[in-house]
């Protein structure tokens, strides 16, 4: 199924332990239907050190998230909302929040 999340989205999560918690896409992990979103879903990985510059000890990190917890961040309604895609004048496909309208942006 084809979803309309691009990096640098914002995004709010809609269930989970991170409910409620907003962020930007880093990545998009489009085989899995995956998300990771900056400053959510947050695991520990303990690591040996494997070099003198490569220090061992716990790390945190993002873990990825399933599409269908997350929704895209209205710009102008700052809610979480359904995307529309339209053809816009010049011919190319705009996405719009459901509910008001609003033109969502595509950032780079």
């Amino acid at each position: 199924m084809p979803h309309q999340f691009r990096r640098n989205d914002q995004v709010i999560v809609i269930s989970g332990d991170d409910r409620g918690k907003s962020g930007r896409i880093l990545k998009v992990l489009r085989g899995e239907e995956r998300l990771i979103v900056e400053k959510v879903n947050f695991v520990k990985r303990h690591t040996k050190p494997r070099s003198q510059t490569r220090q061992g000890g716990i790390l945190e990190k993002e873990a990825p998230v399933h599409v269908s917890n997350v929704m895209h961040l209205c710009p102008k309604c700052q809610v979480g909302r359904r995307v529309t895609v339209k053809d816009a004048s010049d011919g190319k496909r705009e996405r719009y929040c459901a509910h008001c309208g609003e033109t969502i942006p595509r950032v780079n």
